[in-house]
């Protein structure tokens, strides 16, 4: 008999016990789900039934003159009751002993039972029965779905009881039936009228809270477009005050962030072409010139905001409008060049062999001269097809890390060896720990290149050339130093164009090929001022890294090879 009881005792217990957590869990996951808004509301409303309670207990005292008439004694007994249950209430609300709906459950409820009674020691149809209407429309505001009318419902009933014992007892007027009808009626409106409004409130309160994180997400996006864009943006409310600008436009016009600030004084130049075009709203194109010699595409677009109007400015730089068309261009030509190279290599070289032929004969002046200038001519094309052709594998790039401090003296006694420079000429001056990720071969013929360039033009003293790598701004830099003349501002916005050279037998794709091949491993080439860092020469200057945009400086004069 007992191990049956022992086995009926763990069989009820395994089914109670998941029915009781899964009930608790579900209590727990509705109090969740309550908004924070519903339990402030159920606070507010405890609040006021505290405030009542001290009223109903202060007028208990003198109950005979104004609150229950019929029965004084029992109106005292449930305004104290009263007090001692919202007392009650207000320590399990802030302990949160039952769940929300229970809370809400348990207040209505003492509420219509205690209201009930008083309005019955009362008299019966006294006003009492309307405090009612608050309780009634607490429950619609808070409550979910048919629970609103189940309270109503309940209020209704217990003031048809009330009416019903004093009718049966203390012989109340059977015609006042009607009034407590249309008093129930009124629990029901105020109940259902209260429910819609607080769920079309709360409907609304949801839709803000959307539309406030989709114009968050917006204003993000917005954001981060601006910042990525590589045009300049500016944002100019109707009173010509700067309200935003991006990165791009902070570089073209080399200023800092100056929201709030008006365009009339922080940028002059721009704010009169602004200023044209709100006088004829017509054309909203213009040009702004930079510093540099640099230009800037403008454009206004007006912005309509109720009845005044702002404008964003873009302003787009030709210098990359320029290069976008350059590149196009030039993979144009490298595509044809790839297609013709056989074809022209092929004739080349037999121009060149007939041409070494023709040399052994022997013959007068002039027919020498003019085979040595065919044989010249023909190797200059050479020289231009194979730079063609490298530049079109420079994005067969195979990145390598190594130290500078190691690679250039490697490079430079290989470079000395096999071009038969002079000894001292090229000058190290290194620091230690300068890593960087570049393919071997693309560097080689960066150096190669920029080396070159710089014996050509160079007065070759011991110490001409000078390689300086270091660190700057947490970045691994590379200056190559000569003693030359310089170059001048006219040819420095050309510098890095193809087919540009001031030298004789230049092909003009030495310095574009060493910064193409530089950016196809994430380093840029520029040319360095060098009246700020030496006493004379060019200097080219290899950053390991992200381009870093700026002022092209003025130099003097040395030509390009």
């Amino acid at each position: 008999m007992c191990l049956k009881l022992k086995v009926f005792a763990k069989a009820l217990k395994c089914f109670v016990a998941p029915r009781t957590a899964m009930t608790i869990k579900k209590v727990v996951q509705a109090d969740t789900d309550v908004p924070a808004e519903f339990w402030r509301s159920l606070n507010y409303f405890n609040l006021y039934r505290l405030g009542l309670a001290c009223f109903i207990v202060f007028i208990a005292f003198d109950a005979g003159h104004l609150f229950g008439a019929n029965n004084g004694s029992l109106f005292l007994i449930t305004g104290g009751i009263y007090a001692v249950l919202v007392i009650l209430s207000i320590v399990s609300l802030r302990m949160r002993w039952l769940s929300f709906f229970r809370q809400l459950a348990v207040l209505v409820g003492s509420d219509i039972v205690i209201l009930t009674v008083l309005a019955h020691a009362s008299g019966g149809q006294s006003s009492v029965g309307l405090l009612l209407m608050v309780s009634m429309a607490v429950a619609g505001i808070i409550s979910h779905g048919k629970i609103t009318l189940f309270f109503a419902a309940m209020a209704s009933i217990a003031a048809l009881l009330e009416h019903s014992y004093a009718v049966l007892y203390a012989n109340a007027p059977v015609s006042q039936y009607a009034q407590v009808g249309l008093l129930c009626a009124s629990y029901f409106a105020v109940a259902v009228l209260a429910h819609k409004l607080a769920q079309y409130a709360l409907d609304s309160q949801k839709l803000a809270q959307r539309r406030g994180r989709d114009l968050i997400g917006m204003a993000e996006a917005n954001r981060l477009v601006m910042r990525d864009m590589q045009d300049g943006v500016l944002v100019v409310d109707e009173h010509d005050n700067v309200v935003q600008m991006n990165p791009s436009a902070s570089r073209l016009l080399h200023t800092c962030e100056v929201s709030g600030q008006k365009l009339a004084i922080s940028f002059p130049l721009l704010y009169l072409q602004y200023a044209q075009w709100k006088t004829s709203t017509v054309n909203n194109r213009g040009t702004l010139q930079l510093d540099g010699g640099l230009q800037a595409r403008l454009r206004f677009i007006g912005v309509e905001r109720d009845v005044s109007q702002g404008v964003v400015i873009f302003l787009e730089d030709m210098q990359h409008v320029q290069a976008e068309a350059q590149q196009l261009k030039l993979a144009a030509l490298g595509r044809l060049t790839m297609n013709l190279a056989h074809e022209v290599r092929n004739p080349l070289s037999a121009i060149s062999y007939a041409t070494e032929l023709l040399q052994e004969e022997p013959g007068d002046v002039t027919q020498v001269r003019l085979l040595q200038l065919i044989r010249d001519n023909t190797q200059r094309i050479n020289r231009i097809v194979q730079d063609v052709m490298q530049l079109n594998r420079r994005d067969r790039a195979q990145a390598e890390i190594f130290d500078l401090s190691v690679y250039l003296p490697v490079f430079v006694d290989e470079f000395s060896l096999a071009e038969r420079v002079e000894p001292g000429l090229l000058v190290l001056n290194l620091q230690a720990d300068c890593l960087v990720s570049f393919d071997r071969g693309h560097f080689r013929q960066v150096l190669c290149n920029l080396v070159r360039n710089g014996l050509h033009f160079g007065q070759h003293l011991p110490g001409s050339l000078m390689f300086k790598c270091g660190i700057e701004q947490g970045r691994v830099i590379l200056d190559i130093q000569d003693d030359g003349p310089g170059i001048s501002a006219e040819h420095q916005l050309k510098l890095f164009e193809p087919f540009f050279t001031t030298a004789d037998q230049g092909t003009g794709l030495g310095l574009y090929i060493a910064r193409e091949l530089s950016l196809a491993n994430g380093a840029w080439l520029e040319y360095q001022n060098t009246a700020l860092k030496y006493q004379s020469g060019a200097c080219f200057r290899i950053t390991f890294g992200e381009r870093r945009f700026g002022k092209r400086p003025v130099h003097e004069e040395e030509g390009i090879e």
